[in-house]
C-alpha cells in the first residue's frame, strides 16, 4: 500500500527499528497525527519507461531495487566503522564545501577503496570556547540511520561511517555536480537554456528517487537544488538528508520536533501558512520550484527570511507568502478547503492580492511560464525541444496551493509530460548535449580533514557574489 493512503502497510523493519531502539530522539518520528489524504485521479498516459537503457519508476514498496548503475558497484554499505582511520582507506584530494553540520571533501580510496568519494565530517556540539562535546546532533543521527538503509539508484549511495578521535565521517559516492552548478553554468555569462530533454531526465530522475522515498514513509524536507546531486554520467542522486524523517504512525505533530524546515524558496505554502500536520506534498512543492528554477534559472518564489527572535518563535514569512501570490494568485477556501485550518490562515489579509501580468494577454503561472520560455532562449528552439504545454500543466500541478490536491511522486512520473513527443527519458541527463559542465572545484588549499577550525558556509568553486541572496544553510539543531 501506498504511504498516501489511510490503510497503508507498516514501514520497513529496519526503519521502524531505529525509532525503537532510540538510534533517532523520541520525536523524530512525528510527521503527522491527521490521515492521509486520498491521492488525486492519476493519468493514464503510456508510461515513459519502454527500454531497459531508459528510466522506470521505482513502485515496488519497501523493496530494494536491483542495481544497475556502475556506481552501485562500489564497496557495500558496511554501516558503522570502528578502530579504522579514514587516512587509512582514503587520501584527501581537497575541501569541496562547509556548512553549519562541518565540512565536505574530496577523497580517493587506498587499495580495495579505489575510486572517487566524497566525505562529510560532522562538527561535534560542543559548549563554549573549551571543547566540552556533548553528543551527535539529531541531523546526523537521522542522516546516518536512514542513509545505511536506504538504497536506490537515484539516492545519494552511502559508502560507510568512521568515527574518530570524536568526530564522525560519512563517505558516500561522489558526485562531479549538483543542480546548483548546472543552473549556475547556465546562468553566466549569458542565460542559455538547459535543454528540454535533459530537463525532462532530470525531473524524472529526481521524481524517482522520491517516490522510493516516499514510498519507505521518509519526507525529505529539504529538497533544493544543490542537494540534488548529478554525476558524470548524468544520473541524478537525491541527497542530504540531515532533515529527513519517518512519517508512518506519528506520535505528535512534526512542528514540535522542527519548528522550520525546507529551505525557503522552496517551502511549500502551508508550511508557510503554519500547519503543524503535513505530508510528503511538501516534498513535491519543493519538485515544483526546481522544476521552475532548471527552466528559468533563477528561483521562482524568490523571498526573503524572516528570523527568530530570541525566544524562537517562528515568523510568518509573509514576505516569501507575497511572492507566491504574486504568480499563482490568492489562496481561496473553494480552491484549497482547508485553508481555514492553518494557523496563520489570518495573515493572509496582510497581502497584496497583486498579481502579475505579462505582456502576452495571461497573467499568473501561465504568464511566468511563457515569458521565462522566451527570455530564457526555448523560443529559438524546435517545438519538440521545448517543455510545451506538457511543462506548464506539470507544474501547475506540482505548485497547486492544496496540498491534498498536488501530485503525488507516483502521479507526477505517469504525467503526459515525460511522454510527449513519442520521445523516451533517458537515464543520462546529458545525453545529446555539446556542452560540457565543469568539474567540481575542489580546493587543495584546505585538505587537512583533521583540523578543528570549521568557517562559516562556504561553498567552493562559485564566484565570490555566485550564492549572494541565497538562504543560507538550516538551523542546526
Amino acid at each position: 500500500m501506498s504511504p498516501y493512503s489511510n490503510n497503508a502497510s507498516v514501514p520497513p523493519d529496519f526503519l521502524r527499528n531505529h525509532l525503537d531502539n532510540g538510534i533517532t530522539p523520541e520525536h523524530d518520528d512525528a510527521i503527522s497525527t491527521s490521515p492521509e489524504p486520498d491521492s488525486p485521479e492519476s493519468d493514464t498516459t503510456e508510461p515513459a519507461y519502454l527500454d531497459p537503457h531508459y528510466l522506470e519508476p521505482y513502485s515496488h514498496t519497501f523493496i530494494l531495487p536491483t542495481e544497475s548503475s556502475e556506481a552501485r558497484k562500489m564497496p557495500p554499505n558496511n554501516g558503522y566503522t570502528s578502530k579504522v582511520r579514514v587516512l587509512d582507506r582514503y587520501k584527501v584530494v581537497g575541501f569541496i564545501s562547509s556548512g553549519t553540520y562541518g565540512r565536505v571533501y574530496k577523497a580517493v580510496g587506498h587499495n580495495e577503496m579505489a575510486g572517487e568519494f566524497a566525505i562529510k565530517k560532522f562538527k561535534p556540539d560542543k559548549e563554549g570556547e573549551t571543547i566540552q562535546y556533548t553528543g551527535i546532533s539529531q541531523s546526523a543521527c537521522r542522516e546516518m540511520a536512514l542513509c545505511s538503509e536506504l538504497s536506490h539508484p537515484n539516492m545519494i549511495h552511502l559508502v560507510e561511517i568512521i568515527l574518530e578521535d570524536k568526530c564522525i565521517f560519512m563517505v558516500f559516492e561522489y558526485a562531479e555536480h549538483d543542480l546548483l552548478q548546472i543552473i549556475q553554468h547556465h546562468s553566466q555569462p549569458t542565460r542559455h537554456p538547459i535543454p528540454a530533454s535533459a530537463v525532462r531526465s532530470i525531473l524524472f530522475q529526481l521524481l524517482n528517487g522520491l517516490l522510493y522515498l516516499h514510498s519507505n514513509w521518509v519526507l525529505h524536507r529539504d529538497l533544493k537544488p544543490a542537494n540534488i546531486m548529478v554525476t558524470s554520467k548524468g544520473e541524478v542522486r537525491i541527497g542530504d538528508l540531515g532533515l529527513a524523517r519517518l512519517f508512518y504512525k506519528p506520535l505528535h505533530s512534526l512542528f514540535s520536533g522542527d519548528k522550520v524546515v525546507v529551505t525557503i524558496w522552496y517551502r511549500a505554502p502551508e508550511l508557510l501558512l503554519g500547519s503543524k500536520h503535513y505530508t510528503p506534498a511538501v516534498d513535491l512543492w519543493a519538485v515544483g520550484c526546481i522544476f521552475a528554477e532548471l527552466l528559468s534559472l533563477r528561483p521562482i518564489f524568490k523571498g526573503e527570511e524572516a528570523k527568530m527572535d530570541n525566544k524562537k518563535n517562528v515568523p510568518f514569512q509573509k514576505n516569501q507568502m507575497q511572492k507566491i501570490v504574486e504568480i499563482l494568485g490568492m489562496p481561496t477556501k473553494d480552491k484549497w478547503p482547508g485553508l481555514i485550518h492553518q494557523g496563520e490562515y489570518g495573515q493572509l489579509q496582510t497581502l497584496s492580492s497583486y498579481v502579475r501580468e505579462g505582456n502576452n494577454g495571461k497573467s499568473g503561472l501561465e504568464s511566468w511560464y511563457w515569458n521565462t520560455l522566451r527570455s530564457t532562449g526555448y523560443q529559438d528552439s524546435p517545438p519538440s525541444s521545448t517543455p510545451g504545454q506538457e511543462g506548464l500543466d506539470l507544474l501547475s500541478r506540482l505548485l497547486e496551493y492544496d496540498p491534498v490536491k498536488r501530485l503525488t511522486a507516483e502521479q507526477a512520473l505517469q504525467h503526459p509530460y515525460f511522454t510527449a513527443n513519442g520521445e523516451k527519458v533517458s537515464a543520462n541527463c546529458f545525453e545529446g548535449m555539446s556542452t560540457q559542465y565543469p568539474s567540481r572545484r575542489v580546493s587543495q588549499d584546505d585538505n587537512d580533514i583533521r583540523t578543528s577550525s570549521l568557517p562559516g558556509t562556504k561553498r567552493n568553486g562559485f564566484p565570490d557574489d555566485s550564492l549572494a541572496g541565497r538562504p543560507t544553510k538550516r538551523m542546526k539543531d
